[in-house]
């Protein structure tokens, strides 16, 4: 039974997730991204920061824990844990520029294979978090972006539903497969042509 809407964008936070490490500052941006702080693994220290000045972000609340005050950068209430801090959106940005994140998730709309998006932040590493094909299965991985460009050769992973794709000097390498795709499946829905390492693609863990 193909995944519902809800259950891709779960699957893609879960994996991303996975990627994070104690001390790491990690900024979360708009939609999607913001599902990965429901799946930091229990007992990791990691800094989740909000662009809108939040440095310290919990996952979302339960109904009896809303507090409307406490919004991320997306206007959805959200919980602060102990240490948290808030500051100027100005100093959150600068924070995001002076290169003082250590990875951060976005969504995008286009991605291609030189790592060029529609979004961009100034992280040590940049994650892609998006469904792989439009609702009509066209391919959101093109060759060329057709959007306009807010940074070029800038992202480093794409996790979609169906993998997760390293973006290489040589192109765009198909890392894990998921358990329900195929690389058939994921290459006919992927513009450019994926490289796939020796021993084929691990599965991915979600």
């Amino acid at each position: 039974m193909p995944l519902t809407e809800d259950q891709k964008r779960e699957r893609i936070a879960r994996r991303i997730a996975l990627e994070l490490r104690d001390g790491y500052y990690v900024n979360l941006g708009i939609g999607m991204p913001t599902l990965v702080a429901n799946y930091v693994p229990k007992g990791m220290d990691v800094i989740l920061q909000s662009e809108n000045g939040m440095l310290g972000v919990g996952p979302y609340p339960l109904e009896s824990e809303v507090d409307p005050d406490l919004i991320n950068a997306g206007k959805e209430t959200i919980t602060e844990l102990p240490g948290t801090c808030f500051f100027s959106s100005a100093d959150s940005f600068a924070m995001i520029r002076g290169g003082h994140v250590d990875l951060t998730v976005l969504g995008a709309l286009q991605v291609d294979e030189k790592g060029t998006l529609d979004l961009v932040a100034g992280a040590k590493r940049v994650f892609i978090a998006m469904e792989h094909a439009t609702r009509d299965n066209k391919p959101k991985i093109l060759k060329k972006c057709t959007l306009p460009l807010t940074g070029v050769e800038v992202v480093d992973h794409i996790v979609t539903e169906l993998a997760l794709i390293d973006v290489t000097p040589g192109g765009l390498l198909l890392r894990e497969l998921a358990p329900d795709a195929t690389l058939d499946l994921v290459q006919s829905l992927s513009e450019p042509l994926l490289l796939v390492p020796p021993g084929g693609p691990k599965p991915m863990p979600i």
